[in-house]
């Protein structure tokens, strides 16, 4: 029985990371409308953080969001979960 529990709750667990993966936004890929999700990401924080992807070439961190005028880190922490780089 402690074997069948352990099986369901590992196969839970590896669900539940699959979906959180599957919701984050890629902040080197993502179009406008898809960085607007971003909590505290309007229509000029998107546009900036198009432009400065497009100046300085894709994100090496999530962390380096901050570096994008009008972001900062407060909204980089806000939605850390929710983002990624990709591979």
């Amino acid at each position: 029985m402690d074997v069948v529990k352990g099986l369901v709750m590992a196969l839970l667990l590896s669900l539940s990371c699959q979906v959180a993966a599957a919701e984050a936004i890629n902040i080197n890929t993502a179009d406008k409308e898809t960085l607007m999700a971003i909590k505290g990401v309007g229509d000029k924080r998107a546009d900036a953080i198009i432009e400065y992807r497009e100046l300085n070439g894709p994100f090496e961190a999530v962390d380096d969001l901050a570096a994008v005028s009008g972001v900062g880190q407060a909204i980089v922490d806000k939605n850390r979960d929710s983002l990624t780089i990709g591979e």
